[in-house]
């Protein structure tokens, strides 16, 4: 935990970013290096029944760590994310779920 998902960026990207966003919210995060989970997932959009292109998705479920880190978190995302790209004014939206910890299991056990 913090986990990422990312859509509308290529598996690659998603890649070649996991490491430097790791760098730029390992202590903003106050999360151990480990407990980061990056994921890319397919995905396809539609508008007006035709594909197209959208811009990145990166949607963050974490425990919440107040407003002002997650206005930092998501400065920091966009930035990853248009490095990555090699482009500085390009669309990246992020999109935050705040888990509850005692709703967070792992190996059976909650965080809470």
């Amino acid at each position: 935990m913090p986990h990422f998902r990312f859509r509308a960026i290529e598996a690659n990207t998603v890649q070649a970013l996991s490491t430097p966003l790791v760098d730029a919210l390992e202590t903003l995060m106050k999360s151990p290096r480990a407990h980061f989970t990056i994921e890319h997932i397919g995905a396809q959009f539609y508008f007006e029944g035709q594909a197209f292109a959208a811009y990145p998705f990166v949607e963050v479920l974490y425990f919440d760590r107040g407003q002002e880190v997650q206005d930092e978190i998501a400065k920091r995302v966009t930035q990853v994310v248009r490095d990555a790209m090699g482009k500085p004014e390009q669309d990246v939206a992020v999109i935050f779920t705040k888990l509850t910890p005692s709703d967070y299991y792992d190996n059976g056990r909650h965080y809470g």
